[in-house]
């Protein structure tokens, strides 16, 4: 940057003292200070940002290798396959088939598409009628009311 020496400097600050006078040069060069650190800190961001850009460029060319490089070893097994299929059909005198000959092949699996949470109970509704059973939610408070002894005159005469 710029080559400044110890004299330099010397020179810069006692024209600053004269110029600016004893008061205000603090005040000064805590200014210079901070405007010169924000200067380092955008310098810095600016290096990083190239360096984080150039890195991407770099991935980003790698990733393409790398494809590139996936698609031929795909290729080459396409084709090493096919020719072996081929060869497999000369030597045997069969068709290709995704059989091998001696080997059982069993059904795909399945998955059963069941939820072991859902409980799917077969019980009819007039047995669960019969037998008391809660179907429906009721609150405390409902529960109490419904079995409340009733008063009125019917009340007393089966007591």
């Amino acid at each position: 940057m710029i080559d400044l020496g110890i004299s330099k400097i010397a020179l810069i600050g006692a024209v600053a003292l004269i110029v600016i006078g004893p008061e205000k040069l603090p005040r000064l060069a805590r200014t210079v200070g901070t405007l010169l650190g924000k200067a380092q800190r955008y310098v810095a961001d600016v290096k990083q940002e190239v360096n984080r850009s150039m890195e991407l460029d770099e991935l980003k060319k790698m990733k393409e290798t790398m494809e590139g490089a996936a698609r031929d070893v795909e290729n080459s097994i396409q084709t090493n396959a096919s020719d072996f299929e081929k060869s497999w059909a000369e030597t045997t005198g069969t068709a290709a088939s995704d059989e091998l000959p001696g080997m059982i092949s069993f059904p795909e699996y399945k998955h059963p598409k069941k939820n072991w949470r859902l409980k799917q109970g077969a019980t009819p509704q007039w047995y669960k009628a019969r037998s008391g059973t809660r179907t429906r939610a009721q609150s405390g408070a409902a529960r109490v009311a419904r079995y409340r002894p009733r008063s009125g005159p019917s009340a007393g005469r089966n007591a």
